[in-house]
């Protein structure tokens, strides 16, 4: 159960999650409460269900409606997921959502879909704003940190790409790099 704010109660969803619970006949019931917004991946509560969750201690998770219990699509897909690897059943009163039947499980494959077909979407706008960026002449990637005037200088002394890479903290291949931008970098092998 989930409520966004102190000034809210989570009286209702305790109240038919419990009278659910014993329709059924479960008596075992470890009722997991947070206050806060649903964004906020700090909830004590559900850490703690989740941790339970992955000791084995938790057969049926019941949550009042979906968007009580899960931030996206995303961790929805992602946490019903895992669930179903242990063994674990799922609810959601509101949303008729039972995992504990066909119909259920077939619920969790079109969300999964749709989750999928929503970070593929992402994926697409993210490389056509990253194409765009190029063809505007952005350079894209971390800025170069390396001080090329001290490569230069390192390996006019005659120490390898390693020795300069040790001596700056950066990578062989950053050293490289840098001595290939400032042309330098014809004869990197012969003296690497």
């Amino acid at each position: 159960m989930r409520v966004s704010t102190q000034e809210q109660s989570t009286e209702l969803q305790a109240r038919e999650i419990s009278a659910y619970a014993r329709a059924r006949g479960w008596e075992n019931v470890t009722i997991y409460e947070d206050q806060g917004t649903g964004t906020n991946a700090n909830r004590p509560q559900l850490k703690l269900l989740l941790n339970n969750a992955r000791q084995r201690k938790v057969d049926l998770v019941i949550c009042w409606k979906l968007d009580r219990f899960f931030r996206s699509l995303k961790d929805l897909v992602v946490t019903l997921q895992e669930f179903t690897e242990l063994g674990i059943d799922f609810i959601s009163i509101k949303d008729n959502i039972d995992l504990t039947t066909s119909s259920g499980r077939l619920m969790m494959h079109l969300l999964g879909a749709f989750a999928e077909f929503e970070a593929s979407l992402i994926r697409e706008r993210v490389r056509a704003g990253l194409s765009n960026a190029k063809a505007k002449g952005k350079r894209l990637g971390r800025p170069s940190v390396i001080d090329g005037a001290k490569v230069v200088q390192l390996k006019a002394e005659g120490r390898s790409l390693s020795e300069i890479a040790g001596i700056l903290g950066v990578t062989k291949g950053g050293v490289s790099k840098t001595l290939k931008k400032l042309g330098r970098g014809s004869r990197l092998n012969e003296q690497s």
